[in-house]
């Protein structure tokens, strides 16, 4: 099947699932008025698992975990600030900001207490919660994340660059990070699919996170974190390599690491093993 028409199928069985039921979007107003998009698939009698998706994603990015994980979770997921459905607020984000925005849709969903599986920023997310919020976690699972993603200047000229020239100007450079030279040969439909979703992205709530990312700096605070925590790396991730995830462990008191062999969204790449391992880790 043409790829263009692969994808384009995929975002209509999307758009069908919003509309069903209980898998359909809604929104939560945030303290400064911000409305963030969320899905809740409610399993009656089972614990939330809350699914942070990547930089430049939507909700849409955990597709190939969802069947499953409804299976033994009710599962909450949700694009970030300036992502998919949710507002496009201007300025700088922070890494306060977007976590703000976990908590008060929690709050909003009247949720206590719940599992937590955050990739890149979301994992980073993850690690915010174990430090400011570890009363609101159960236990959480930190993929293809770090403490610190450097050089800022980086980043800040990915910013500059993404407000003048547009996210499809970078897509060949995400993608190489995003996963394997080897899957981006051999998954044309699945590459299809994730190019769509990227360039669906606001360049400006875009720009927000990549400032959050850009000052954020987790490494002296790593070692607070307490709570029960899988770390998840890509042998082929080139944005945040098994090294990053080495040094978070050494950092958490109750951690473990395995490694996919995958780029930087190893739930897409890697998905069955990936599933597989954050369902054993939360059911252990």
């Amino acid at each position: 099947m043409n790829s263009v028409l692969a994808a384009r199928e995929w975002l209509v069985k999307i758009q069908i699932v919003k509309n069903r039921g209980q898998s359909m979007t809604q929104k939560a107003v945030m303290n400064d008025g911000c409305n963030i998009n969320y899905r809740y698939s409610v399993n009656e009698g089972k614990p939330t698992l809350v699914l942070s998706n990547s930089l430049g994603t939507t909700m849409d990015m955990w597709q190939p975990q969802l069947n499953e994980f409804k299976k033994h979770f009710s599962v909450l997921t949700y694009d970030a600030r300036g992502h998919g459905g949710s507002d496009v607020t201007t300025g700088a984000y922070s890494m306060d900001r977007l976590g703000g925005d976990i908590i008060g849709l929690l709050d909003h969903l009247k949720l206590d207490k719940v599992f937590f599986c955050g990739l890149s920023i979301g994992g980073m997310m993850a690690q915010w919660l174990s430090v400011f919020h570890p009363q609101r976690v159960h236990a959480l699972v930190m993929a293809n994340t770090s403490a610190m993603i450097g050089p800022s200047s980086m980043w800040q000229d990915r910013l500059e660059h993404v407000q003048k020239q547009g996210l499809p100007s970078i897509w060949p450079n995400v993608l190489a990070r995003w996963v394997s030279d080897d899957f981006a040969a051999k998954q044309a439909d699945k590459v299809a699919i994730m190019k769509t979703m990227f360039e669906s992205i606001d360049a400006v709530g875009y720009s927000g996170c990549c400032a959050a990312i850009r000052d954020m700096d987790m490494r002296n605070l790593a070692h607070l974190n307490n709570l029960p925590t899988l770390l998840i790396a890509g042998t082929q991730d080139l944005a945040t390599p098994v090294s990053d995830s080495e040094y978070l462990l050494s950092q958490h008191k109750e951690a473990q690491l395995i490694e996919l062999d995958a780029g930087h969204l190893s739930n897409i790449e890697q998905a069955e093993l990936f599933t597989q391992a954050v369902i054993d880790f939360f059911n252990s």
